[in-house]
């Protein structure tokens, strides 16, 4: 069961015709999945640009331009080099709040080699046409050079004082290092947008701590979003078999990996055998099973009213998406969505029509998009 703790192408929005599925029937909106793209290999994260075309990371290293309802045959260029290894390729993508006068698009991505590798952070202006980033730049590398292709978090979220925070992985065989503030494995850092320390980092001033560390004791984060009632930022983790979590991503918090957990290593043996311990936090929400959660967005569109509020996380090995109902600082309902598509899901984000897009995990990956049935 799941726990909660206490507490060739199509259009984006319009165009050729789509495919369209059956009336999916759900406790609180009926709702309609429509394929909006296809074509996308590992498509990773999305982001809408404010006319309404998108721009789709796909993990094999390619950054993809949805433009007017055709997926443009060519990816952006300019990207700077990508390891693909595993998990790791091309991840995480934010548009700059300040978009439309500055065009800066941020994205995060694997760099290295598979015996010396980190997740990375850089930025480039989106030429007018779409075609190209210019004058890509470098704006923060981990400072751990990991084996292996596996845990390298990377989403983005910008904050309203215009900061942004990375979030980042334990590279797995290094989970012991989620607990040491000397490098920035397991961690969520907090950024200037042109990738110098906030003077109010909480380790700013800590002998030994990386300065950029804004929260830790995290396995792979690869889901953040704020709470529109609280203003609160959540964030969901990878567990290891079982333990995966959601939690309120607070200034200087220890979440717990792997001193705490609710999961068990893959053959069977505990991990820790603590849930809980002094100074470190107890998630909102964790999984048992786990889902492989990926993704997350609170909705706040206008299509589907009585989902005003909630959270819909992604599943890869759940495949699935699911629906939180949430009141403040609390989950107090869930709702398992498209079981029986077996879609892994990679992203979940709010449109700018009002409608939920989605990023299906496969070789062959689409956006799909949820349309509200009226009765």
């Amino acid at each position: 069961m799941r726990v909660a703790a206490a507490g060739l192408a199509l259009a984006v929005l319009g165009g050729p015709a789509m495919a369209q599925d059956t009336i999916h029937e759900t406790e609180q909106a009926d709702f309609r999945v429509e394929t909006v793209a296809t074509g996308l290999e590992f498509p990773w994260s999305m982001a809408f640009l404010p006319d309404g075309d998108m721009l789709v990371t796909e993990r094999e290293g390619r950054l993809r331009y949805i433009d007017d309802g055709a997926l443009r045959e060519a990816p952006v260029e300019g990207l700077p080099d990508i390891l693909v290894d595993n998990q790791g390729g091309l991840l995480g993508l934010a548009l700059h709040p300040d978009f439309e006068e500055n065009r800066w698009v941020y994205f995060s991505f694997a760099e290295g080699t598979s015996r010396a590798n980190h997740t990375a952070l850089a930025r480039g202006r989106l030429s007018e046409d779409g075609s190209a980033l210019e004058g890509v730049e470098p704006l923060f590398r981990v400072n751990f050079d990991k084996q292996r292709g596996y845990h390298f978090g990377g989403r983005i979220l910008f904050l309203d004082d215009g900061t942004l925070l990375l979030t980042l992985g334990e590279g797995a065989q290094y989970f012991q290092e989620a607990q040491n503030l000397d490098n920035h494995l397991g961690t969520i850092v907090r950024l200037n947008d042109d990738g110098s320390v906030p003077f109010d980092n909480p380790y700013v001033s800590a002998d030994g701590a990386q300065p950029e560390i804004w929260s830790y004791g995290h396995r792979n984060v690869q889901g953040i979003a704020r709470n529109p009632q609280t203003g609160a930022i959540w964030a969901h983790e990878h567990g290891p078999r079982g333990g995966d979590e959601i939690n309120d991503i607070r200034p200087g918090l220890n979440y717990g990996w792997p001193a705490i957990t609710y999961g068990i290593n893959y053959n069977g043996t505990p991990v820790s055998d603590a849930r809980a311990a002094e100074g470190m936090e107890q998630p909102l929400w964790y999984w048992v099973p786990s889902i492989a959660p990926s993704g997350m967005a609170f909705y706040e569109g206008t299509a589907f009213a009585e989902w005003q509020g909630d959270l819909f996380v992604g599943a890869l090995a759940g495949s699935m998406l699911v629906r939180y109902e949430v009141e403040g600082d609390r989950i107090i309902s869930e709702e398992e969505l498209l079981t029986e598509r077996g879609d892994r899901i990679r992203d979940v984000q709010s449109g700018p029509d009002g409608h939920i897009y989605l990023l299906t995990d496969d070789l062959e990956g689409s956006v799909l998009r949820l349309d509200p049935v009226i009765p």
